[in-house]
This record gives structure tokens, C-alpha cells and sequence, in this order.
């Protein structure tokens, strides 16, 4: 668990600090996102492909509005989907966001909740935080916080969430289990979660699950729907759904080209709500 947390933190901090993700990644900085494809994409020789990070967004479902006055660097064109459209947030709640990045989702749930309502972003990478921190500064922002720690041992009290959001990390975590654990600890009763992340939808090969470039790059890491579903009803979750989204042949041509992935992993809306 060490190794690939290890991994995951080294890559994302490569992100933070250079604009690119090494590796089978998601996408990159603004204005392009630079795919890099080595071994994990089935090939020894070297290819980059140059994606606008907007195109990206715009394919996995955020508007116009959603992208415009975003510093730039906040959106890296890292997610796999939009959790705003299923969170359903409302002025005045605390909403948390599970690896914040360079805060993107965490900057549009704060103007869902305005300004009686607070969003807080976590994530491992210190260069990630700084660089939320510096864009929310920029945005001039006085109702978001973002925290160091690992979603598995979240810096936040019980029972003190309205909402939890997140995008393509959760799959990262090699204790999934501990997430929404400690995601339902968060909760308020009645509190919810709402995510977007990438599922398996078989069994993926060893060499694939074994890969760190590919687990780092939101893919290896994937649990299977009823998997999941299962964890999050052993975390104490009801109303459980994990719903592919049928968007997998858009991430893996911008992920992986030409690996075949596509056909084992997909993005999908995961939803569950706290009694």
C-alpha cells in the first residue's frame, strides 16, 4: 500500500509542479494537456499527444459556465466525470472534496453553497495544496479550506458534512474500504456522497492491475461495480448506486491510446446517503 500511495503522491506532485502527467494519465495543466505513452500504453516508443484541457472537461460534462473565470491551473483536466451534476448541493452546506487537486470542483461547489456555506478540500500533495490555496487566492474566495491528508485518514470532525464530492481519486486509494469508511464518519445523518470516478467493468489483467504508471493514471486502481456497491454498504451507506456512465472509449483515447483499455473501464456516477 506504501509503494503505490508512494507512486500516486510522486506523480501528482510531478502534475502540481510541471503542468504534465507523466505516464497514462488523465490530462494536464491548461492550456493542453500533454498524454505521454510509454509501456502502459503497449509500445517502447515514446508518443505525446496534446489535448485541450477544456475539450477534456467539456467531453466528461461541465459547461461553458463551469469553465469560465477559473484561474488558470485550476482545472487540470484530471476528473473522469462532473459530481456537481449529481451532488445537488444547496446554499449554506458544508460540502467536502476528496483530492481536491488545484481546487476545480471545490471553486464551483463554492459557488453553489455561497457564501454562508463552506467547502473544504483534502488531498496528500502539499504542491496540490498550494496551488488551490494560491488559485482560491486569486479567486478571491473566503468560504473554501484546503487541508493536508489522505483520504483514508481524513483531518475532519464526525458528523460535520452536508456532502462529499470527489473526482477520479478514489480509485487511487489502494484502501478503498477506509475511504468510505471515513467518508461516512464525515457525514451529518442524512448527509451524502457524491461522486465521480472510474470502475472496472471485468476483471482486469495482472499486468494492467500491477502497472503503478497505469494506477496512477486513474485506471489500474478500479474496483468493480458490485465491489463497490459492497463497500459502501458495509461503510453503513443505503440508497447505494454506481452507475457507469458509458464514457469509456472518450477517457481511454485521451488516457491510453491504443491499449484496448476501454473495454475494461468506464467512468461512473457513485452515490450513496448516510441514515
Amino acid at each position: 500500500m506504501d509503494e503505490i500511495r508512494k507512486a500516486v503522491r510522486e506523480n501528482y506532485a510531478k502534475v502540481a509542479q510541471s503542468g504534465r502527467m507523466e505516464g497514462c494519465g488523465c490530462g494536464s495543466e491548461a492550456p493542453v494537456a500533454v498524454v505521454v505513452s510509454k509501456s502502459c500504453c503497449g509500445s517502447d516508443t515514446e508518443t505525446k499527444t496534446e489535448v485541450p484541457v477544456e475539450d477534456i472537461s467539456r467531453k466528461i460534462g461541465y459547461s461553458e459556465e463551469d469553465l469560465a473565470g477559473m484561474p488558470e491551473g485550476a482545472n487540470m483536466g484530471l476528473g473522469c466525470g462532473n459530481p456537481q451534476q449529481i451532488a445537488s448541493l444547496k446554499e449554506g452546506e458544508t460540502v467536502l472534496d476528496l483530492g481536491a487537486g488545484g481546487g476545480f470542483d471545490a471553486f464551483l461547489a463554492a459557488r453553489q453553497v455561497g457564501e454562508k456555506g463552506k467547502v473544504i478540500g483534502v488531498d496528500m500533495t502539499p504542491d496540490m495544496l498550494s496551488k488551490a490555496r494560491m488559485n482560491a487566492e486569486k479567486l478571491g474566495l473566503k468560504n473554501v479550506d484546503f487541508r493536508l491528508g489522505e483520504i483514508e485518514h481524513l483531518p475532519i470532525a464526525d458528523n460535520s458534512i452536508d456532502a462529499i464530492i470527489s473526482n477520479c481519486v478514489i480509485n487511487l486509494s489502494p484502501d478503498k474500504n477506509s475511504v468510505f469508511r471515513e467518508a461516512f464518519r464525515v457525514l451529518k445523518p442524512g448527509g451524502r456522497l457524491a461522486v465521480s470516478d472510474v470502475v472496472a467493468l471485468k476483471e482486469l489483467p495482472e499486468e494492467i492491475k500491477n502497472d503503478l504508471a497505469l494506477l496512477s493514471g486513474c485506471v489500474s486502481g478500479a474496483a468493480g461495480v458490485k465491489e463497490l456497491e459492497k463497500m459502501l454498504t458495509d461503510a453503513g451507506f443505503k440508497d447505494v448506486s454506481v452507475t457507469p456512465k458509458g464514457i469509456s472509449k472518450i477517457l481511454v483515447a485521451d488516457w491510453a491510446p491504443g491499449t484496448g483499455l476501454d473495454s475494461y473501464v468506464d467512468s461512473a456516477d457513485i452515490k450513496g446517503v448516510k441514515p
